[in-house]
């Protein structure tokens, strides 16, 4: 294939074309695509053989992407409401009709205060033209409220930073030669495919592989060993793991010595967390804890894989400091198959600035004080009225890369607040989501397949180029292009209003990466050293691995990683004693792919899975409804009673849509707008509820026998 796509002679006398594309989901692998075309039409999509990381292989979710770009309920029209809130009720309108409208509207907001209109946006698609560029300009140019965009990997992304001083790590393809891989906090197969083929190859030469989570996921099922921790304690088992590594002398004192600052005080902190102390809290067996310090500690080179699942608590930004630690005690980083990796998003030269232009703020606010609203806590923020600390209350919301009635926590103060019949609120989108429901406009935004866009990755360090390989279907429009209409409309003549795509994907990097390349490979590789940190040269401020954070201190914060408890932690309350995670269904993407009939017939309906001691001391079947509730909520679902569920803890797969739920609810009902400890991030899996039968079996008979094998456990106490 050439630079243009132009088929080879074979593919021409066919009458077809392929084109080079990049997965626009959230998802570590960010992987490389070629899309088949026949006439202007997509047949079909596959993974780039040539591309190393994906290896012409993509999830089950990505190769039906064709049936979501051509899915009989795709928006190919804009739409207005004509219904009340919420019921979904639209008629067709022209572009200009809207277009006019909705500039008319906001710009009447922002004569008065432009702060009262607020962009939701996140990762809908990763790509860095159609997520925040032209985007971007218009709310800053308008002079919005910023969107604090936190709901998924802010708490890890901090500590990673506090202690590593980016989102860095060891490349992910040296993984393969490790001979000890903790999979903390991930469902790699689901969740990063691309990865497991090279823990794989590691299990085959004899490297060890143990998942800590939760859940018994599918992955945990294929690793040596499973570490079913209680939610939000993994602060205490990474404390144990040092407090082993110090009293068995499985430490690198030179690497230590040479690459760390903070160590006298760490070392007294792990001493306070013996196997014992932190088998109460994570309620786990104490020798699985001994046993895992054995292998850090004694198998090398060793790697933890770190995910996000680990960091969606209360403490989700100390715990994530504490396993950062770890490679460093025992001198990790020396190895190219050693270290950690959570993020490289760190990795990754964006020139942010040129892309989203935060200087034209100022033309917007016009001396007024910006304002960051957090997207965690969009409920109770639809819902406050104007005051002196919060500012005006909110009048206009545009959303669009997001689906905030289905997925932020405590959904039912979301929902209140896009119900209000004075919001006026712009959704731009694929489909008829939760959240467009409440829309005064709907918009149809195009595909990966249908524009131009460029993306990092956060589970690998090549930057990718995505090229349309169709034109718009129907009247649908890029983000950029609604942007830029609102622009020209509301008055906003600054030239960086007609920079088109192709340009914008030019600007990402600039000359950090050489563009041509992008458009003959489809990718470009980073040059980042294969043991980055093999003589330490961290990217802190004072390069070396921080065990105590200066920068925290500063803030009054504890420089020293602990184990913060869960707001609501196992044992604290009578009335809800069971914990609860929301994971995501293997075959969806937050939100994302609900819709898709090949991947929701896999998962069949939303489902709660219990264990099955918790299961009998409620009277509940196996297929039966279930009432999940607490103070906030209540979530009616089937129960599944499933080995992959531990004692006292319940998992709420999601994220379904509320629409195609019993009640027309989803798991964030449940869910609380506290924040995490650092990172201002959200707290899914910091959650206390109770369970009740609430209807038939649905399938007769019990839980497979499996089910019936208890945890050999501790009793976790609070602490």
């Amino acid at each position: 294939m050439t630079p243009t796509g132009t088929p080879s002679a074979d593919l021409r006398h066919a009458g077809l074309t392929q084109v080079l594309g990049a997965c626009p989901h959230d998802c570590p692998d960010t992987c490389s695509f070629i899309t088949t075309v026949e006439n202007g039409v997509a047949l079909k999509v596959h993974g780039n053989p040539e591309h190393p990381h994906t290896g012409g292989v993509l999830c089950n979710k990505v190769s039906k992407y064709t049936e979501r770009t051509y899915h009989p309920e795709r928006l190919l029209q804009p739409l207005k409401r004509v219904g009340p809130k919420g019921a979904g009720q639209f008629e067709p309108v022209s572009w200009d009709q809207a277009l006019d409208d909705i500039a008319a509207r906001l710009g009447a907001i922002a004569a008065r205060d432009p702060r009262a209109v607020l962009p939701y946006s996140y990762c809908g698609t990763m790509g860095m033209v159609q997520g925040e560029s032209m985007a971007a300009r218009f709310f800053h140019r308008m002079g919005a409220s910023l969107l604090e965009r936190t709901i998924c990997a802010s708490a890890g992304g901090e500590g990673m930073v506090q202690t590593l001083g980016a989102k860095v790590g060891m490349k992910v393809e040296f993984f393969a030669e490790s001979q000890l891989i903790l999979i903390w906090g991930s469902n790699s197969i689901a969740s990063n495919l691309h990865f497991w083929r090279h823990a794989q190859a590691a299990k085959r030469n004899g490297a060890k592989l143990i998942c800590i989570d939760p859940r018994k996921s599918e992955t945990a099922e294929k690793c040596h060993e499973h570490i079913a921790l209680l939610p939000g304690t993994d602060a205490a088992l990474a404390l144990a793991v040092m407090h082993e590594l110090i009293t068995h002398d499985w430490l690198d004192h030179d690497y230590i010595a040479r690459h760390t600052v903070g160590w006298e005080a760490l070392h007294q902190r792990a001493l306070q967390w013996s196997p014992e102390r932190a088998a109460m809290v994570c309620g786990v067996p104490v020798e699985q804890i001994r046993s895992l310090a054995r292998d850090y500690g004694t198998r090398k080179p060793a790697a933890i894989r770190l995910n996000y699942g680990m960091q969606r608590v209360r403490g989700g930004g100390n715990a994530t400091r504490a396993v950062a630690c770890l490679p460093a005690l025992i001198g990790a980083w020396r190895h190219r198959a050693g270290g950690v990796l959570m993020s490289s998003s760190g990795s990754f030269p964006v020139n942010k600035a040129a892309l989203q232009r935060p200087d034209l703020m100022a033309q917007g606010l016009q001396g007024r004080d910006p304002r960051t609203i957090n997207m965690i806590t969009i409920g109770d923020d639809l819902l406050r009225p104007a005051s002196a600390a919060f500012g005006p209350a909110l009048e206009a919301v545009v959303v669009y890369n997001s689906n905030p009635v289905a997925v932020a926590p405590e959904s039912g103060k979301v929902v209140q607040g896009f119900a209000r019949e004075d919001l006026f609120t712009v959704v731009l989108d694929h489909f008829q989501t939760d959240t467009a429901d409440y829309a005064d406009y709907l918009l149809p935004a195009t595909t990966q397949l249908e524009h131009w866009d460029v993306h990092g990755a956060y589970g690998h360090t090549d930057v990718l180029l995505n090229r349309p390989a169709i034109e718009p279907v129907g009247q649908a429009r890029t983000n950029t292009q609604v942007f830029r209409d609102l622009a020209l409309r509301m008055g906003y003549t600054d030239a960086c209003f007609v920079d088109d795509d192709e340009a914008l994907c030019r600007m990402a990097y600039g000359d950090k990466v050489d563009f041509n390349e992008l458009l003959h490979k489809g990718y470009a590789t980073l040059a980042i050293a294969d043991a980055p940190f093999a003589h330490g040269g961290f990217p802190t401020p004072s390069g070396q691995c921080e065990f105590f954070s200066e920068r925290l201190a500063a803030q009054g914060l504890d420089g020293l990683p602990d184990h913060v408890p869960n707001y609501e932690t196992v044992g604290s309350s009578a009335a809800y004693p069971l914990a609860m995670i929301s994971p995501p269904a293997r075959n969806f993407l937050n939100s994302t792919f609900v819709n898709v009939k090949s991947l929701r017939s896999i998962e069949g309906e939303p489902v709660l899975e219990i264990h099955a001691s918790d299961a009998a001391a409620r009277g509940i079947a196996n297929g039966s409804v279930v009432r999940v509730f607490n103070d906030r909520g209540v979530y009616r679902c089937k129960a599944e009673v499933s080995p992959r569920a531990r004692p006292g803890v319940v998992n709420g797969l999601g994220i379904w849509w509320r629409k195609l739920g019993l009640d027309g609810t989803n798991v964030n009902e449940l869910t609380s707008q506290h924040l995490t400890d650092l990172g201002h991030g959200p707290v899914f899996y910091d959650c206390l509820v109770e369970v009740q039968a609430d209807g038939p079996a649905a399938v007769p008979g019990d839980a497979p026998a499996e089910a019936h094998a208890d945890l050999s456990a501790a009793t976790p106490v609070p602490v």
